[in-house]
C-alpha cells in the first residue's frame, strides 16, 4: 500500500518578529549576511527562530521536518557563501524573480565546512531521527549559482562541488531523508555530456548517506534527456513542479516512467493563494490516473519550491494543508 509523506521543500520563512529582530542585529548592508562568523546573539536569534519553525511543522503533522534553512541569505548558494574557498562578491538575480544573492566565487579547493551539518545537529535535538530531512543544493544547481575562478571548466567545477557535497553529508548527523533542490537543471539544463556527468554527481552525493534521497526539481519541467540521466542516478524519488507545469511533467513520466517513489509539488511556495486539503489529495490522484505506474511506494506531498518567499502565517496554513492531505490521502495510486 502507498505511504503518503507530508513535508517541505526547506529554505522557510522567518517568524515575523524574528525577521524584526535579526535585521536589528546583523544591520541591512550587503557584508551583515551570514558568512559563518556571526555573533553570539545572531546564532541565539535564530536558534530561536529555528525552534519556532520546528514546532510548526510538528504541529502541522509533517511526516518529514526540515531544519528551515532560516540562516541561508543567500538562498541555495549559502553552502559555498560560508566556504573560506569562496568570495562572495555582487549582488546576483536569484533565477528570475525579485530575490538576490551574492556572487559566489570559487577561489581555491572546496572543502566541507560542516556548516550544514551543524544547523542539522541542533534540529535533531528535537526531531526523530527517522523524521529529519535534510536539505542541500543539488550538485548542478550549486554550480549553476556559482563562478569559477579555480577549476578551470564547468566540468571540473561540477565534481569538486559534487565532493564538497559529499563531504558535506558525511558530517549530518542520522537523518530520514535527504532532499537536494535542483531547479537549475530545469531552468538552465545540460547539455550533452554535463547532463550525465550531472546525474553521477548527483549518485556520489546520494552514495554518502543511509537516508532515502530526493532529487525535486521546480520552475517547469526536466528536458527528456536530462530526466533519463536522471533516472540513472541511484535516488529513491524525483520530484515534479505540477504547480507550474503539468503537461510536460505528466509525459516525462508517461515516457520514462518513475522511481518506486515519488516527490509531488502540489502546493504554490510562492503564491499566498491556499490550497485546501482535499484539492491537494485530489491532484494527486488526477495524476495517478494519468500515468502508468501500478503502484508507488511512497507518494511525498510537498510545496513545489522553496516556501520563504510566502508570509509567516500563510506558511504555516500551507504546512497544515499538507499534513491533512497525506493523513487523508486513502487511494492508492493505480
Amino acid at each position: 500500500m502507498t505511504e503518503y509523506v507530508s513535508t517541505t521543500t526547506g529554505l522557510c520563512p522567518l517568524p515575523d518578529g524574528a525577521k524584526t529582530d535579526l535585521a536589528d542585529l546583523k544591520g541591512h548592508q550587503k557584508h551583515d549576511l551570514i558568512d559563518g562568523t556571526e555573533s553570539e546573539a545572531i546564532r541565539d536569534r535564530y536558534d530561536e527562530a529555528r525552534s519556532a519553525v520546528l514546532s510548526l511543522q510538528q504541529d502541522a503533522g509533517l511526516d518529514r521536518i526540515v531544519e528551515g534553512q532560516l540562516r541561508w541569505d543567500d538562498m541555495l548558494a549559502h553552502p559555498l557563501a560560508v566556504s573560506d574557498a569562496v568570495e562572495t562578491r555582487g549582488i546576483v538575480r536569484y533565477y528570475d524573480n525579485n530575490n538576490f544573492y551574492r556572487e559566489p566565487v570559487v577561489t581555491d579547493e572546496l572543502e566541507p565546512t560542516g556548516d550544514v551539518a551543524a544547523e542539522l545537529e541542533a534540529a535533531a535535538a528535537s526531531v526523530e531521527s527517522n523524521a529529519l530531512q535534510a536539505t542541500l543544493p543539488g550538485p548542478y544547481s550549486l554550480a549553476d549559482l556559482a563562478t569559477d575562478e579555480y577549476y578551470g571548466d564547468e566540468a571540473a567545477l561540477l565534481d569538486g562541488i559534487a565532493d564538497f557535497l559529499e563531504g558535506e553529508v558525511e558530517r549530518f548527523p542520522a537523518h530520514g531523508t535527504l532532499c537536494l533542490l535542483e531547479p537549475s537543471l530545469v531552468t538552465d539544463p545540460p547539455g550533452d555530456g554535463l547532463d550525465e556527468r550531472a546525474s553521477e554527481a548527483i549518485d556520489r552525493i546520494a552514495a554518502a548517506t543511509e537516508a532515502d534521497v530526493v532529487v525535486t526539481t521546480y520552475w517547469g519541467a526536466l528536458e527528456e534527456k536530462v530526466y533519463a540521466h536522471l533516472l540513472d542516478a541511484d535516488i529513491d524519488a524525483v520530484g515534479f513542479d505540477f504547480v507550474t507545469e503539468q503537461d510536460d511533467n505528466l509525459y516525462n513520466l508517461q515516457e520514462y516512467g518513475a522511481t518506486d517513489d515519488v516527490w509531488l509539488g502540489l502546493v504554490d511556495g510562492q503564491n499566498t493563494l491556499l490550497e485546501e486539503p482535499e484539492a491537494v489529495r485530489e491532484r494527486a490522484e488526477w495524476i495517478f490516473e494519468r500515468v502508468p505506474v501500478t503502484d508507488f511506494e511512497t507518494v511525498y506531498l510537498a510545496p513545489n519550491t522553496e516556501t520563504f518567499y510566502l508570509p509567516y502565517a500563510t506558511f504555516e496554513e500551507k504546512l497544515a494543508a499538507l499534513g491533512e492531505a497525506a493523513s487523508i490521502a486513502e487511494v492508492s495510486p493505480a
